[in-house]
């Protein structure tokens, strides 16, 4: 609080008792601090304020025009002041958020209903930017949801989850090529490249059985940065791609279009994160944040994304 509100706030307390005990243990604080702050605020406005004798506290002239002058100053910064602690404390007004367009569809949908139902005075703007508009996302959001690892940066990072994925084909592709069955095979074939992340980069291949990991870089007849599209050009038989568990993918091998192959080695997990450009967040924004933490970590990322968010 200004040094100069403050004494008006303690001044206006003493005038109202009319007593420097009284009011000290109305504030709160000692009662030598109390008549140190209101005497300081006398010399800072050049008149006495209050006459004060052994049994009494009275108002002078100058302090009557004060007080009646302050106390309405006073109690309006109060007044600010409990309604910033409830922007602080309670979740209400436009969040905005940013996200991965497919991972937005597949995993938050559903979170973003199942938040506003818990808080009803939160509204939402969703933005499902690509990658090439994420180093402009803060000027339009309060949090992004990025996949991967970030780079260094002054922003802060909540880390809210790992996606695992796997290696699917379609079996028009598998028919024609030859399925894998390691992952040194994987430089015989087509493998789909997708960038992601900040700036496009593009995603390694790291693929993991057991203690086993070996890296693979994808080929570059095909990049892209969309889940939709590498899906879909995996169904069309383009190449093998990474993808994730979702609902769309778990419809696909249901119906044949896709199959899983090399089904002992799994890519990744890639973590998720919560970004935001500063921890002083209002409620809206941490209590958001939280939500999905807690969720996530309940039903870790990579299940069917319909338990995913119960």
């Amino acid at each position: 609080m200004n040094t100069r509100l403050q004494g008006m706030e303690l001044f206006v307390e003493v005038a109202k008792t009319r007593n420097f005990s009284r009011a000290a243990e109305n504030l709160g604080i000692p009662k030598s601090t109390l008549s140190r702050q209101v005497a300081e605020l006398e010399r800072s406005v050049g008149l006495q304020l209050l006459a004060r004798t052994t049994r009494k506290v009275e108002l002078t002239a100058a302090g009557q025009l004060y007080f009646e002058r302050c106390e309405r100053i006073v109690a309006e910064a109060q007044v600010v002041h409990e309604e910033l602690q409830n922007l602080v404390e309670t979740p209400s007004g436009p969040l905005r958020v940013n996200m991965p367009a497919d991972f937005g569809t597949d995993f938050m949908a559903e979170a973003f209903v199942a938040f506003s139902q818990k808080y009803p005075d939160v509204t939402f703007y969703l933005d499902q930017a690509s990658p090439e508009h994420a180093n402009r996302v803060f000027q339009t959001c309060d949090v992004s949801v990025e996949i991967g690892e970030l780079p260094d940066s002054n922003q802060i990072a909540r880390p809210l989850g790992m996606l695992p994925a796997y290696l699917y084909a379609s079996p028009d592709y598998l028919a024609r090529h030859g399925e894998p069955r390691h992952p040194s095979d994987l430089t015989r074939h087509e493998c789909l490249e997708f960038r992601a992340g900040r700036g496009g980069r593009v995603t390694r291949w790291p693929l993991h059985n057991g203690e086993r990991h070996i890296e693979i870089t994808p080929g570059h007849r095909y990049s892209v940065n969309s889940i939709s599209m590498l899906r879909s050009l995996t169904n069309l038989g383009a190449g093998i791609a990474i993808l994730a568990p979702v609902r769309a993918v778990q419809a696909d091998l249901e119906s044949s279009q896709l199959k899983r192959i090399l089904p002992d080695w799994h890519a990744g997990p890639f973590p998720v994160y919560a970004v935001t450009d500063t921890r002083l967040l209002p409620a809206k924004t941490r209590i958001f944040i939280e939500f999905l933490m807690e969720r996530l970590r309940l039903a870790p990322l990579g299940q069917d994304s319909a338990s995913l968010f119960p």
